[in-house]
């Protein structure tokens, strides 16, 4: 499709309220195996991976508050989606979806998954920490996820990681021509590397920190608009709040 082509497009997308949750890594690679050790694989009782997220606490995961249908379980501990098993999964106790979210165009695209236990962290399984306050300037982040490689592919079982740069918010929201509150705006725009739609709930790790959540783009494997994630740093007394009862 021309790019004139597929902004108009997404132009009549946002009117009628659909732009893409994100769903694929476009241009990435597979991740070292020993990385990203908080990666979460969000599944239905089918055993389907339908979101990615990623762990916080020994019992807490968070995502995209547009992942809240149908998961059941998360998977932690591997990279490779075929080499699941019991030990893998953890069922999800409770969901704790930000209490202004709506739909994903308007914004607190973010919620906290409650694990039934607490994770032993090893090898295998590790947190990644948020930031303590807003983002400063950050040229090279990533993005990782499980979702398909391409438009219409299937998700892959192995996965993939892609490095992608902060984009400045005012030129993010002239080439949107309106965002929601409370996002940051990385890849995706100017490139060929992003989460095009990249895996929805998992994280943009910016020097070892998760300062935000996947949550939107227009689609397609070359996108011309910025990939939108949700802001962790805004949401942090909402996440201490609602971890707080459990600790």
């Amino acid at each position: 499709m021309h790019p004139l082509d597929k902004c108009l497009l997404f132009h009549l997308l946002m009117y009628l309220g659909r732009s893409a949750d994100g769903s694929e890594i476009i241009n990435g690679e597979l991740a070292p195996e020993n990385s990203m050790l908080y990666m979460a694989s969000l599944q239905d009782s089918n055993g389907h991976h339908l979101c990615g997220g990623f762990l916080i606490r020994e019992d807490f995961v968070l995502t995209a508050a547009h992942c809240d249908p149908r998961i059941t379980h998360v998977v932690l501990g591997t990279h490779d989606l075929k080499s699941v098993n019991d030990d893998n999964k953890i069922s999800i106790k409770d969901k704790y979806k930000h209490e202004s979210y709506k739909e994903v165009k308007t914004g607190n695209d973010i919620m906290l998954l409650k694990l039934s236990k607490k994770v032993s962290l090893n090898g295998r399984v590790q947190t990644i920490p948020l930031p303590t306050s807003g983002m400063n300037n950050q040229d090279a982040c990533q993005v990782a996820g499980w979702g398909a490689i391409e438009t219409g592919g299937r998700a892959v079982d192995d996965l993939r990681v892609v490095d992608v740069s902060i984009i400045n918010l005012e030129v993010c929201t002239k080439e949107w021509g309106r965002l929601p509150a409370n996002v940051i705006c990385a890849g995706g725009y100017g490139t060929d590397k992003g989460f095009c739609r990249g895996d929805s709930g998992g994280p943009l790790v910016c020097n070892g920190k998760a300062v935000g959540v996947v949550s939107f783009d227009i689609g397609g494997n070359y996108p011309d608009v910025p990939n939108v994630y949700t802001d962790v740093s805004k949401y942090l007394t909402w996440i201490n709040d609602t971890l707080k009862p459990y600790k």
